[in-house]
């Protein structure tokens, strides 16, 4: 994939773990849902568009503290 180039794509996020969590969320409702906010994309796959969008700016990561976290996700009691 020449585009979006990982360069600009890791100035709209902070890891390459962030940008890859993100980009998978995002292709599984696109697969879901069959919405995108980009009409015209360069990409035919889901992943290329979710990707895309980051690099629109129309994505972005939000941290989420563990205390905010449901119960269940990572339970080590």
């Amino acid at each position: 994939m020449l585009y979006p180039s990982i360069d600009s794509l890791m100035q709209k996020l902070d890891s390459k773990y962030t940008l890859v969590t993100v980009s998978a969320r995002r292709a599984r409702e696109m697969q879901q849902q069959n919405d995108q906010m980009i009409e015209k994309t360069a990409s035919f796959k889901c992943v290329g568009k979710a990707l895309e969008e980051i690099d629109a700016g129309l994505l972005t990561a939000k941290s989420i503290k563990t205390a905010e976290r449901s119960e269940g996700i990572l339970n080590y009691k």
